[in-house]
């Protein structure tokens, strides 16, 4: 509840409270005989508008000790220190507003003597104030109960978002890392094929660069990523590789960890492409299911190892399942899965937020 829903909340209960008195007032004075309906009016209206205002002065007083409702009883002391104030400076102000009404209406407005009027009224005042005390009690602690809650939900967040920078920037070098091996090893054997890798290796790094510091990216943009890089693999394995695209359109505005479809990529090409003289047909798919994303890579020759599926030593995967965790829990999971008779299906799945 924010502070203008609080204020919002006691305004109503404070106005429904002295209807409810004027009420009251009205129907006793009509069973004891009366007939003149503007004095019991008066007698409650007087009494709300003294109220109103000594709460309003305390509350501007006191919004300062707002920080007090943690340890209720220095609280409660400070608004209890306040009720001397409210039968010194209500009951006479009550009363003087009272008789000059009646003077003005040509009439005497009788009352118990003075020492009865301030005990009776010092009384009913305190059992008033403590009542709407304790309302504004309750107000102010569910306040800061949210307050506090919507702090460590903050303070969660930003740590989560630091986390996925800081493993976002631990796959960028990675990644370049791989990609400048590649076109080392292409100066050596084909000089034509390792100029032209360095141009898709220029793209490569704009759509890195893209990404910037952001944890997160939208499909179609990693999709930029992870076809520059396929481009040069094929380059660099010279027919031994061929990747083909099956992306839904629905899916390319789903948002998952930045720089996550690259490394399922490269996984393929390090523990199958590397190792396989024959052709390998790799194919990327993308599809909604449900309320989430399906996002797989299946070759036809792979053959899972002990450290494929990033369990073991290597960066890639143990990455992207960090980052997985931090943004969405147990809702995504990523796992590689054996093929008949041969090949491997990485499959990636996360909830759809976009």
């Amino acid at each position: 509840m924010n502070p203008t829903r609080s204020k919002i909340a006691f305004a109503i209960a404070w106005l429904l409270f002295w209807t409810l008195m004027v009420l009251v007032a009205v129907e006793d004075y009509r069973r004891d005989g009366g007939s003149a309906y503007w004095q019991p009016v008066l007698w409650e209206s007087s009494s709300a508008l003294v109220a109103t205002l000594l709460l309003f002065l305390q509350r501007r007083h006191g919004a300062r000790f707002d920080h007090l409702i943690a340890t209720p009883l220095r609280w409660f002391a400070l608004q209890a220190s306040m009720l001397p104030l409210y039968w010194i400076v209500f009951i006479p102000s009550v009363f003087s507003i009272r008789h000059a009404v009646y003077a003005l209406a040509g009439a005497s407005y009788d009352h118990e003597p003075w020492g009865q009027v301030f005990v009776y009224e010092s009384m009913k005042l305190t059992v008033f104030i403590g009542l709407f005390t304790m309302i504004g009690f309750g107000l102010l602690s569910y306040r800061e109960l949210l307050g506090a809650r919507l702090r460590e939900e903050r303070a969660a967040s930003l740590l989560r978002e630091a986390q996925l920078q800081s493993l976002a920037r631990q796959m960028q070098p990675h990644f370049l890392f791989n990609a400048l091996n590649t076109i080392s090893s292409l100066m050596h054997t084909d000089v034509a094929r390792a100029d032209a890798t360095l141009v898709q290796l220029a793209d490569l790094l704009r759509a890195a660069l893209a990404l910037g510091e952001r944890p997160q990216a939208t499909l179609g943009e990693e999709l930029r990523l992870a076809r520059a890089y396929a481009g040069v693999m094929e380059q660099r394995f010279d027919g031994r590789a061929q990747v083909h695209w099956r992306i839904d359109d629905d899916t390319l505005g789903v948002q998952l960890p930045a720089m996550s479809v690259q490394p399922l990529l490269e996984n393929v090409f390090k523990h199958t492409v590397e190792r396989q003289r024959a052709p390998t047909r790799i194919t990327v798919s993308a599809t909604r299911d449900g309320a989430g994303l399906a996002l797989r890579i299946e070759d036809d020759r792979g053959v899972l190892g002990p450290d494929a599926d990033g369990a073991g030593p290597g960066l890639g995967l143990s990455n992207l399942r960090a980052r997985l965790a931090a943004l969405h829990g147990d809702r995504a999971s990523l796992s590689l899965t054996q093929l008949a008779p041969a090949g491997v299906r990485t499959e990636l799945r996360l909830p759809c937020a976009s």
